[in-house]
């Protein structure tokens, strides 16, 4: 493949916010390197851009692997020779009470949710140094600042995440190096299945959570995450962005809870 002006990563993009995430940075002229589980859904995704004349290479993996971030970086440098952009969408969630939590579901959401983005960082810094207007995106999520029952694994690993971007922003500003987290509240997508019985009434019962009285697009997000990696967007850096509708504000924490249990139930 020819060398294009950037290049980015996007784990998650074969679905939901990473496949709007690598639609938009695509659109605006970066070549994506998509990252998932599912082979079908990552080329449906990378069709889609091809269609638009965006440059894609779908990448099947699973970050919970230890050795995918160094897959997904060198399947990536040997398409471009280059990478400009990491943005950590992938990510496992399941709602548990402590009780019903085992090992496997605890270790799950920590290597796919925490360790996952770090080492992608790592392996990709060479890269990120290079190419001095470096950007690196964490999806976090709204649950790291709520206290929603049976999200104890999930979203400590988004406040792990929140942290590991405040601390990387200042051990990588001198590389030129910025990041940033997106902190997304209730977004239409199928995530919401792993918790609900049907997605509308998952739609429902955030929509009732959120101050503004509606759930968000995945392009809500995307749209945050190209203006955080634009090369000549150079001084925000260490910042978690709350997209989320106003859910974060204080009075909604008890009613998330309840949406979510009523919709679970529903």
């Amino acid at each position: 493949m020819a060398a294009p002006a950037r290049v980015a990563i996007v784990t998650g993009g074969g679905s939901g916010i990473g496949a709007a995430i690598a639609a938009r940075l695509a659109a605006g002229g970066t070549a994506v390197a998509i990252v998932g589980r599912r082979p079908d859904r990552l080329d449906a995704v990378a069709t889609g851009i091809r269609s638009r004349g965006g440059g894609v290479l779908a990448i099947p993996d699973d970050m919970a692997d230890g050795g995918a971030p160094r897959r997904i970086v060198e399947s990536t440098l040997a398409a471009w020779g280059m990478i400009d952009v990491v943005v950590n969408d992938a990510a496992h969630i399941r709602n548990l009470t402590l009780e019903e939590i085992d090992e496997a579901e605890f270790d799950l959401h920590y290597r796919t949710n925490l360790r996952g983005p770090i080492l992608l960082i790592r392996e990709a810094l060479p890269s990120l140094r290079a190419s001095g207007r470096g950007a690196i995106v964490n999806i976090s999520s709204s649950s790291a600042s709520l206290s929603i029952p049976t999200q104890l694994m999930y979203a400590s690993t988004k406040a792990g995440l929140e942290f590991a971007t405040r601390l990387l922003a200042a051990e990588l500003a001198p590389a030129g190096i910025r990041v940033n987290a997106i902190a997304p509240g209730p977004i239409d997508t199928e995530i919401h299945l792993l918790w609900a019985s049907d997605l509308e009434s998952a739609r429902l019962a955030l929509r009732d959570a959120v101050p503004l009285g509606h759930i968000g697009d995945p392009d809500d997000i995307a749209k945050w995450v190209d203006y955080l990696t634009r090369p000549d967007e150079t001084f925000i850096t260490g910042a978690v962005l709350p997209v989320d509708g106003g859910q974060t504000l204080n009075g909604w924490r008890s009613s998330i809870g309840d949406a979510a249990a009523s919709a679970a139930e529903g």
